[in-house]
């Protein structure tokens, strides 16, 4: 392990043991753990406010919880510490706060590692997809919680659904990468929607349809609402005090890429210059949630923590915030609500589109942006909330509209100048 891979284990320490020193604040010890394993045993389909059922201290012991437990996937299985990995562990412990426990996720990495088992292939070959694939832990929540079945039934269904999830993704993500050509940065939310229409199609099929439901905290408190702002300051410290002046020249070079499927930041610029970037982006994201009115609860906070993780992975400044631009006009539009659940997320995640911004220009990210929020409104229905990442879902069906349009203009433009 080199020295930088060393500082950022280190840098990764300090923000989970400083987010579980938070929780456990946050009203207190023994308030957060009965929080936390409360938690571990509620149905989690989209969108469930952990910060309402495990109040704030108990989301973030599970967000710091289920970080720590990525990182050491990731550590044990001798996988490099790299901007995709650092994306996974910020997005595990985002969606930690609306969605993701230990329990169900667990089925969805078993099953992923089954998959490479099958396949004859070492487990670290498909971390990521086991990373991201724990979209479709509330698959077996809502198999084991929501179906009407009981006891021993009950648990079997969950688990043999979180397994068979894990199994079927990364034969699913590789197909579906190219639908967008890597123009959607989260390809796996994209391939647990896609399961998780037949998923829910079974379901309602045998009489088990589940509708969707919004549990949203209006009033986080100020250990949430501080969470996000405190992590990037820490990342962009940590970023100029790997590099100094170099992590400043590194981030001048870093936002001339366009951030398209695989960009590992650390490798293409360096280490500094991505940890500073992430720490903008979540100053950035902050900042807008802030100014709009929004509430820094589980939601918001999951989209938050999933901007900066992707600050390492594919989002500078430069191909998100027309992105976000896009999102903001739609919302103005159409006459929706700002900090509405769907507007304000979509915002934040709608970043999974940068890369558009990043290859076509700003104009192409505005109008990636402003279709994003009309159809991730409609397609967590066909789920049923199933896929966490449901802006990965839309975003995925975006970016593939989109970029097969330009590619299609771009390829007969070359054609005729030959």
């Amino acid at each position: 392990m080199t020295d930088t891979e060393k500082s950022l284990y280190r840098l990764m320490l300090v923000l989970i043991l400083g987010t579980a020193a938070a929780g456990l604040a946050s009203p207190g010890p023994a308030e957060a753990v009965r929080g936390f394993l409360t938690l571990q045993w509620v149905p989690s389909r989209l969108i469930h406010d952990y910060s309402v059922t495990g109040g704030p201290g108990g989301a973030l012991l599970n967000a710091a919880f289920l970080a720590a437990l990525s990182l050491l996937l990731v550590r044990f299985n001798g996988v490099r510490l790299s901007g995709p990995t650092l994306a996974g562990v910020f997005t595990v412990m985002g969606f930690s706060f609306f969605g993701k426990t230990a329990l169900n996720v667990l089925p969805v990495v078993v099953g992923v590692w089954m998959a490479a088992r099958a396949a004859g292939k070492a487990f670290k070959s498909y971390i990521m997809i086991a990373l991201f694939g724990t979209a479709l832990g509330p698959l077996a929540t809502a198999l084991a919680l929501e179906v009407g079945l009981t006891g021993v039934t009950a648990v079997l269904a969950g688990i043999a659904g979180g397994l068979a999830a894990g199994f079927i993704l990364p034969g699913l993500a590789m197909a579906l990468l190219r639908l967008h050509e890597g123009y959607n940065l989260y390809n796996i939310g994209l391939t647990c929607g896609f399961f998780g229409l037949f998923a829910a199609a079974l379901l309602a099929a045998s009489g088990g349809g589940l509708s969707i439901t919004v549990i949203w905290n209006k009033h986080p408190g100020p250990a949430m609402t501080l969470l996000v702002p405190a992590l990037s300051v820490l990342l962009a410290a940590w970023g100029l005090s790997l590099e100094g002046k170099g992590a400043v020249s590194g981030f001048r070079k870093l936002l001339r890429l366009t951030g398209r499927l695989p960009s590992d930041f650390l490798d293409m610029v360096t280490p500094g210059a991505a940890l500073l970037n992430m720490g903008i982006l979540g100053l950035i994201g902050s900042a807008y949630v802030a100014a709009v009115g929004g509430d820094f609860n589980g939601p918001v906070v999951g989209g938050l923590l999933t901007l900066v993780g992707f600050g390492a992975f594919g989002k500078h400044p430069r191909n998100s915030l027309p992105v976000m631009a896009g999102v903001f006009a739609s919302t103005l539009l159409f006459g929706k609500p700002l900090t509405a659940p769907g507007p304000i997320l979509a915002l934040l995640f709608g970043t999974t589109l940068a890369p558009l911004a990043g290859e076509f220009g700003p104009l192409v990210g505005f109008i990636a942006g402003f279709l994003h929020l009309v159809l991730v409104e409609r397609t967590g229905a066909f789920h049923m909330g199933l896929d966490l990442y449901n802006n990965g879902f839309a975003g995925g069906l975006t970016a593939g509209l989109v970029s097969a349009v330009l590619e299609w203009i771009r390829s007969n433009k070359q054609e005729r100048m030959r």
